[in-house]
């Protein structure tokens, strides 16, 4: 299939020269299209697949929290499990909430890198070989280059965050963790697994040192299966470079001296017993005789915006920021007065002592610190208790219309002494535990709801509810959306009428389809 950009390809300035009608086919930048790859023109009439990677928070200060890192290993140093966030660069299209980054969809290829570097030369399949022997300033010359190639000849072709074109750089450790992980679109415990769910088996997906799989080769992009975000070779076949330098690790944070430079994922040198989301290792940036380069290290490009786009964004920022870790109206109850913030704020006006005020100061700040995190807590236990209202939704219908298939099945055959069926006896057994078993699901969805009511206002669920269905679109269970609404709508019941109507939640959650 022929992927013809049509770009002017005079490039002035910048070094782009290219052959008069050149054309890649798309099997040379894309062997593994789907519908919702995001596309970006390239010089010498070339192309670059990226893919959506969704944060379900759009204020400019929301960010989403993960856990990055492994647990229980011998690399600890390296690899300890730390808590981290992360936030989107651009707002979701139409009516969806949130915001995404776009990360390249394969690694750097030798075509894209040459035509990045001003070589036209025709494309073939070893063009698909990802780019190795990189150095880490070379990877920022390249990225440079895109970026400066885009504004002058596409700028149209670059997302917009608050009317500012994003712009291509290395991806941070956060951002490439995040979607090596699979992001949205795994549940939290396969996010924290060695590895992204692989129903084929490793070899499936990764390629690793050994004759089983790379056997020590470089292998073409695109050839095996994505990861569930629809990004290839996130781990395996080359290493790769991340934007900031390399730190170890100190138990829950980063140590304080910062090294050389990040490489992720692992290579086709790596032992398949070594293949892990968390891998990492440090590269120096020079050696003796220059820049340094590996045979099994390549790079990825990621798409973002920068945060201070105008003055009505900081203006937004500021305001979001005084708001922080302070007791909002939302999280009040009614009758309560003034908070601790609000108190000391009344005290230290009142005090003269400029060094009493200082120390009142830091105290403010983090008690602020403290209400932030318990805020973000807050948030995610109110997520939980969503997700888990609609499972218990669903886990209720269908216990609910087995039992009513028992029900006319017994009627039918053993109601009113009839004889018709010989195992009348053992049916109303059957009849009878399955009665408990929904009876303790439908009392158990009953706590759960209650409890959140008593627990929670609407203020501060409400928001949660759209970054819950952001997660069930992200891991393809839209199916839950409704059973999700029911559990909402009969929270909002109880809150109106305080009456715990089991039979009638029981009844709304059959009704989904």
């Amino acid at each position: 299939m022929k992927f013809n950009l049509l770009l002017t390809l005079a490039a002035a300035g910048l070094g782009f020269s290219c052959a008069a009608n050149a054309t890649w086919d798309e099997k040379f930048w894309n062997p593994k299209p789907l519908a919702d790859d995001v596309i970006l023109p390239l010089p010498c009439d070339g192309a670059m697949a990226f893919r959506k990677v969704a944060i379900p928070l759009d204020k400019p200060l929301a960010d989403y929290s993960i856990t990055l890192g492994e647990e229980g290993n011998e690399w600890g140093y390296i690899e300890q499990s730390r808590p981290d966030h992360i936030a989107g660069s651009f707002p979701q299209e139409k009516k969806e909430k949130g915001r995404y980054y776009l990360m390249a969809k394969y690694e750097l290829t030798d075509l894209q890198y040459r035509a990045l570097s001003g070589d036209c030369a025709k494309p073939d399949i070893k063009g698909r070989l990802p780019k190795v022997n990189i150095g880490w300033m070379d990877a920022m010359s390249i990225a440079d280059k895109y970026n400066l190639w885009l504004r002058k000849e596409k700028p149209d072709a670059l997302p917009q965050d608050d009317k500012q074109p994003g712009f291509l750089r290395l991806p941070t450790e956060t951002e490439w963790e995040f979607a090596a992980r699979g992001g949205l679109s795994v549940s939290s415990a396969e996010f924290r697994d060695r590895h992204f769910p692989m129903p084929e088996g490793l070899n499936g997906y990764v390629w690793f040192a050994g004759a089983q799989s790379a056997n020590n080769k470089l292998q073409l992009t695109g050839l095996l299966k994505p990861n569930p975000l629809g990004l290839h070779d996130m781990l395996g076949n080359v290493g790769e470079m991340m934007f900031e330098p390399f730190r170890l690790n100190k138990l829950d944070r980063l140590h304080g001296k910062a090294g050389g430079y990040i490489v992720r994922g692992g290579s086709y040198l790596t032992p398949q017993a070594d293949i892990r989301s968390s891998l990492r290792g440090e590269e120096p940036y020079y050696t003796a005789q220059g820049e340094n380069s590996s045979k099994a290290t390549g790079m990825r490009l990621v798409l973002v915006s920068t945060t201070l786009t105008s003055r009505d964004r900081i203006k937004e920022i500021e305001k979001e920021w005084q708001a922080l870790g302070t007791e909002s109206k939302a999280a009040k109850k009614p009758g309560e007065g003034a908070d601790s913030l609000q108190n000391l704020n009344a005290i230290s006006a009142k005090v003269q002592d400029e060094g009493v005020k200082k120390e009142l100061e830091s105290l403010r700040n983090e008690l602020r610190a403290n209400s932030q995190l318990r805020d973000e807590q807050r948030d995610q236990a109110i997520r939980t208790s969503l997700q888990l209202g609609a499972f218990l939704c669903t886990k209720m219908k269908d216990d609910g219309e087995f039992l009513d298939r028992l029900n006319q099945l017994y009627s039918k055959t053993c109601a009113a002494g009839s004889q018709l069926d010989a195992n009348c006896s053992r049916r109303q057994e059957q009849l009878d535990q399955h009665k408990k078993a929904l009876e303790f699901i439908t009392s158990y969805y009953a706590d759960t709801l209650v409890d959140m009511g008593t627990t929670y206002n609407k203020s501060l669920i409400d928001p949660q509810m759209t970054v819950v269905q952001q997660q069930m679109a992200a891991r393809g269970k839209t199916n839950l959306n409704g059973y999700l609404n029911t559990y909402w709508g009969n929270l909002q019941g109880y809150w109106k009428d305080g009456k715990v109507a089991r039979d009638a939640w029981l009844s709304a959650c059959k009704k989904n389809n």
